[in-house]
């Protein structure tokens, strides 16, 4: 109701003053900022820490941002939180991916995150896959 009032008033306003149609406002959410940190994956070129900001377009230095702003979307629209650890209880194959690790910190879906990925089992192996392209793309 809020927003719809807000809305009104200033598209009440920008007509009244021969502004025209304003841009699309978005006062409820903030875009997704994350600090991506990877070592170890074999890859010099993955290794590192990289930033992102997902709102109207991809930014900052991570060597994917467009595609893994895209993942992050579907994921969102998924629901769930990709961020989360493997419950305890989880039942893993004893599968080892490769001595990469990432940690994740930032806020996705207005939510914060400090998550920690590793290939140490099937479980850790294919949480890291679901995020690929925001993690890289790595085979142990």
């Amino acid at each position: 109701m809020l927003r719809s009032l807000v809305l009104a008033t200033l598209a009440t306003a920008a007509g009244a003053t021969g502004l025209g149609p304003l841009p699309p406002l978005n006062l409820f959410s903030s875009p997704d900022t994350l600090t991506v940190v990877v070592e170890k994956s074999g890859h010099p070129d993955a290794d590192g820490t990289f930033e992102l900001t997902c709102g109207d377009r991809a930014a900052g230095n991570h060597p994917a941002a467009e595609d893994a702003c895209k993942r992050l979307g579907q994921l969102a629209k998924e629901g769930g939180d990709p961020f989360l650890p493997v419950p305890r209880d989880q039942m893993c194959t004893q599968v080892y991916g490769g001595p990469a690790l990432a940690h994740v910190t930032g806020t996705w879906q207005g939510r914060k995150v400090d998550a920690r990925f590793s290939r140490e089992n099937g479980c850790e192996i294919d949480r890291w896959g679901n995020v690929e392209p925001l993690l890289p793309l790595v085979r142990g």
